[in-house]
């Protein structure tokens, strides 16, 4: 008599040897969740920086204004203006993409959205390394960052790779049905 398992198929349906799941999308049978991505996030991009950067801008001009309201004395709040919109930055991206929409206002704008590679929603720390990591890789490698878009079938970037993420296309996807109302 020999013995065949415990019969416990693991949460993902394989033997329960560490199995990894499959991505749980997949460019070559769902191709229109890849379809203008990279298109997209730019627009994403340049919408999101313009929300990042209004608040720093009324920052910088409260400080201005307040420096000459007190003499000079309120300039003194100019270092506080630089890790202020870091903070910003990362709160911003970290509570939008680990959101209900896994998406940031450009990024829902544009219909996109963050998943990991199998299908979860984005969470604060994920969307706060999201933009750490995309401003760094920005930092040394600006124009090759796309270029690594443009060569795999996701559409994934260089952060993308690293942690584990796919921003898909959710305009194709089919839309929730309404919750019925209880009065």
């Amino acid at each position: 008599m020999s013995y065949s398992g415990s019969g416990n198929t693991g949460a993902y349906g394989g033997a329960d040897r560490g199995d990894v799941p499959p991505h749980a999308f997949d460019p070559d049978r769902e191709p229109e969740l890849f379809r203008g991505v990279l298109t997209r996030r730019v627009f994403a991009f340049l919408i999101d920086l313009i929300v990042l950067s209004v608040p720093v801008v009324f920052g910088y001009v409260f400080i201005a204004v307040f420096g000459l309201l007190t003499l000079g004395l309120g300039w003194m709040l100019f270092w506080l203006a630089w890790p202020a919109s870091v903070l910003w930055a990362i709160v911003y991206y970290g509570a939008s993409l680990g959101g209900p929409h896994s998406a940031t206002l450009g990024m829902r704008v544009m219909d996109l959205e963050l998943r990991t590679w199998y299908g979860a929603p984005g969470y604060f720390v994920l969307g706060a390394m999201h933009a750490v990591l995309f401003w760094v890789s920005v930092s040394f490698l600006s124009p090759l960052i796309v270029l690594v878009g443009l060569f795999n079938g996701r559409r994934r970037l260089l952060h993308d790779f690293v942690l584990g993420t796919v921003i898909i296309n959710t305009s194709v996807r089919a839309p929730l049905g309404q919750p019925a109302r209880t009065f």
